[in-house]
């Protein structure tokens, strides 16, 4: 009998322990699936509450991306002292054409290289890599086949707010030595990956200055200061952070003024440290605080001779006459799909206008008779048939 009830609690301890040891492997394999599920999330998953660093190290630069030469390849002699002059002339413009240049003093004080950065070598910083093999090339902008020398000259108009310099001199050639260098190996037609600024998506709202300002007092302030006035150098002749409005930024004549360049220069330049591969910004981030720069004032260039074609002018330019009906603001700020659609319309109609006067054009100088296509079912004559004489049906 004692034997007995010796073995039942035996029993009963058995069981005990084996109930405490499969509830306890329950609990281990729960947090393990726990963990398991929670890194794929990490890894693969819900990027919406990581950096922006982070979410963006999926963006890679392809191997075979054009890539800068090293400059302890500048040849030794004359060539090589021309190009390594070059380089120090866009790197420390200032210095040589600021407001107390020791060339002349025909600028506002900002570096060629605070748009070109690293001397017009990084990616997705408007590089020099493909600028000789571009030119001369016709620009929408002045309406005319531009040389290398135009495109200096407009710089130093717009983006420097100052005058040209003398394009024969010695410093534009010097300059042109150092962009063919870096460019030598590029063909004319070539498309490389980075070679401007990024295009950033359109975005379907206008972009807002007062989120822009949020985002220039957290990430710009520092080192372009309270003002946009930038950060003096200690010689006093350049900035070592240029200034992003008032009197001695670019003009509004300047590409930066297009919001869709300055935001996509923004978004992989921007704050320092930020680069293609780990942005610092949203796309809306680098919209916003373009917008706000932007919206900041600056000089004025005279611009009425610009985009004398307007089905070429772009739609981010802020100054009219337009071809569509949109206004300045919408076109400075957007939202520009709905602009983007109405040209896209505008334009569908002007070329298929363009093709009715040629046929009419061609039959009315060869004397064929009869009504055109588009009035045939009503059998008049459209205003052209009445200008170039009736011709045959279509």
């Amino acid at each position: 009998m004692v034997q007995t009830k010796e073995h039942n609690k035996c029993v009963k301890a058995t069981i005990k322990v084996w109930g405490d040891t499969i509830c306890l492997a329950f609990i281990i394999s729960v947090c393990i699936a726990i963990c398991v599920i929670s890194s794929c999330n990490n890894e693969h998953g819900n990027t919406q509450n990581q950096p922006v660093s982070s979410r963006a190290s999926l963006r890679k630069i392809p191997y075979d991306a054009w890539k800068a030469p090293d400059t302890t390849m500048i040849p030794a002699g004359k060539t090589g002292d021309m190009i390594r002059y070059g380089k120090e002339l866009l790197a420390h413009t200032a210095r040589y054409f600021g407001p107390n240049g020791n060339v002349a003093r025909i600028s506002n004080g900002m570096n060629c290289q605070n748009c070109h950065l690293d001397g017009g070598s990084r990616l997705f910083a408007n590089n020099y890599a493909s600028f000789i093999a571009t030119y001369p090339k016709m620009s929408n902008r002045s309406g005319k086949v531009d040389q290398p020398t135009d495109r200096i000259t407009q710089c130093f108009n717009r983006s420097l707010a100052g005058r040209a310099p003398d394009t024969n001199g010695h410093e534009v050639r010097a300059m042109l030595a150092y962009m063919k260098w870096i460019g030598r190996h590029v063909k004319k037609g070539q498309k490389l990956f980075g070679a401007a600024t990024e295009k950033l998506a359109y975005l379907d709202h206008p972009a807002d200055t007062v989120k822009g300002r949020a985002v220039f007092v957290s990430k710009c302030k520092v080192c372009h200061g309270s003002n946009g006035e930038g950060l003096l150098a200690a010689d006093k002749k350049s900035y070592t952070y240029p200034p992003l409005w008032g009197d001695h930024s670019y003009n509004d004549g300047a590409g930066m003024y297009r919001i869709s360049n300055l935001a996509g220069f923004v978004k992989d330049n921007m704050p320092f440290g930020a680069t293609y591969e780990n942005p610092q910004l949203t796309d809306d981030e680098a919209w916003d605080v373009a917008a706000f720069v932007n919206s900041q004032p600056r000089p004025h260039f005279d611009q009425h001779k610009d985009w004398m074609d307007l089905k070429t002018k772009p739609i981010d330019f802020p100054f009219g006459p337009y071809v569509d009906g949109f206004s300045e603001k919408q076109h400075k700020y957007g939202p520009y799909k709905p602009i983007i659609n109405a040209q896209k319309r505008i334009n569908q109609k002007v070329i298929k206008n363009e093709n009715h006067e040629k046929i009419h054009l061609y039959y009315s100088s060869n004397n064929i008779t009869g009504f055109c296509k588009t009035r045939q079912r009503t059998n008049r004559p459209c205003g052209l048939c009445r200008r170039y004489g009736k011709i045959r049906s279509l």
